[in-house]
């Protein structure tokens, strides 16, 4: 019984914790010297000026053909239907979605090899080899066309989907190196170590100890490559050459006639380009800011 008071008498005493009101009084110091509006306002006229012509598209794609309303009634599908059936977006729908998913697994394991390299090793370039990383991201893609378009034609890949997905590859790993090389810094050489303690070879060891810890980053870089392939237009502009193997961008191109433009064809098919992209930041948002952010904190 004294042995426990003398103990409870040496412990130091839980620190006070303030009661809701004072922090509620805290709260407001902090924000006293800026008033309210000047934080909402700035907001709402950004949210309006990205969110404008996002209802306007929608405005053109869901309201009949010759109508002038600004709200979008009767509702119709006449432009998706249009586009999808003939104008044969369902066909670039496909292809886009198999060159931007095979440009994300690609990518993705080789970034994944190269960062690892780059992050657990020492060679003698390994500084010359990320400064050449990082020069590559000055080197516009318009600049490698020919030279590109010269391998493929002698490895006879012109209107293949796969010289699409090659190019893309090719210009979205040095950034993506880069990040998963910083995000594996993040991880303990430590846990490694105890599973080669415990008879783990090294890539074992990798895929049962450091490879869960790279979700974020895996995340952030796959997303970053499915969407940079969704969008991008010059490649498959220029090494598909055949209407079955196009993709939606150039797809979009095909709307915009000489003389004339389908307002109504086109805002649909930019609602159909819009929703894989803004499906797949809705669901890894969250995960992509953690990636990028840890990806970038050593490097």
């Amino acid at each position: 019984m004294t042995a426990a008071l003398a103990e409870q008498g040496t412990r130091p005493a839980p620190a006070a914790t303030p009661p809701p009101a004072a922090r509620g009084r805290r709260r407001r110091g902090l924000d006293r010297g800026v008033p309210r509006w000047q934080i909402y306002l700035p907001l709402c006229l950004y949210l309006l000026f990205t969110l404008v012509p996002f209802y306007w598209m929608l405005l053109f794609a869901l309201r009949p053909a010759g109508s002038t309303a600004l709200v979008p009634w009767p509702i119709t599908g006449e432009h998706f239907q249009k586009v999808w059936n003939e104008r044969s977006f369902g066909i670039f729908f496909q292809n886009s979605m198999i060159v931007g998913v095979a440009s994300l697994v690609m990518t993705t394991a080789v970034a994944l090899a190269g960062g690892y390299a780059l992050a657990r090793f020492d060679f003698p370039v390994k500084k010359g080899f990320m400064l050449a990383l990082l020069a590559s991201q000055f080197i516009p893609g318009a600049l490698m066309l020919v030279p590109l378009f010269e391998i493929f034609k002698n490895l006879q890949m012109i209107n293949s989907l796969g010289s699409v997905v090659i190019a893309e590859t090719v210009f979205q790993l040095p950034l993506s190196i880069i990040l998963i090389s910083g995000f594996i810094k993040n991880v303990p050489v430590s846990l490694e170590e105890q599973a080669w303690v415990d008879g783990c070879g090294r890539i074992r060891a990798f895929c049962a100890v450091v490879l869960p810890l790279l979700r974020p980053g895996l995340i952030a870089v796959g997303s970053f490559a499915f969407v940079h392939s969704w969008n991008h237009f010059l490649f498959a502009l220029m090494f598909l050459s055949s209407q079955d193997k196009q993709t939606i961008p150039v797809g979009l191109n095909t709307l915009i006639g000489a003389d004339s433009v389908d307002l109504g064809a086109l805002a649909a098919g930019g609602v159909i380009a819009a929703v894989p992209v803004v499906i797949v930041f809705a669901f890894i948002q969250k995960w992509l800011i953690t990636g990028f952010s840890a990806g970038a904190v050593k490097g």
